[in-house]
């Protein structure tokens, strides 16, 4: 069988990173979130960030990242402020394909 994708439609592949909180995760992002949240934000503007949010039993969180490679989403989750305050204590990585319309890709350089 022949995988079809109908016109104007595009599979972007995108990293969802996993991020397990800690324990006492509900107490220490408090002082930090703000700045945390700041930087979600900032990301969002500039495309590199599609969606994050966190599970409601606070088990974990996803971040959706446009992004060259698993390894530079990790590398932008080491860098917040969550993981250098010890409020995510694993992150993981995969590559997901992400249906949208081709006019949502991001325009590349030429």
């Amino acid at each position: 069988m022949t995988a079809e994708i109908p016109p104007g439609v595009a599979i972007e592949t995108i990293y969802i990173v996993e991020a397990t909180y800690a324990p006492d995760a509900s107490e220490t992002r408090r002082p930090v979130r703000v700045e945390h949240l700041d930087r979600v934000m900032e990301m969002r503007r500039k495309g590199i960030l599609l969606e994050a949010g966190g599970y409601a039993d606070f088990s974990s969180a996803l971040l959706l990242f446009r992004t060259a490679s698993a390894e530079e989403a990790l590398r932008i989750c080491r860098e917040d402020i969550y993981t250098r305050s010890g409020v995510w204590i694993e992150l993981r990585a995969r590559p997901w394909g992400r249906v949208v319309a081709e006019s949502e890709l991001p325009a590349t350089a030429s």
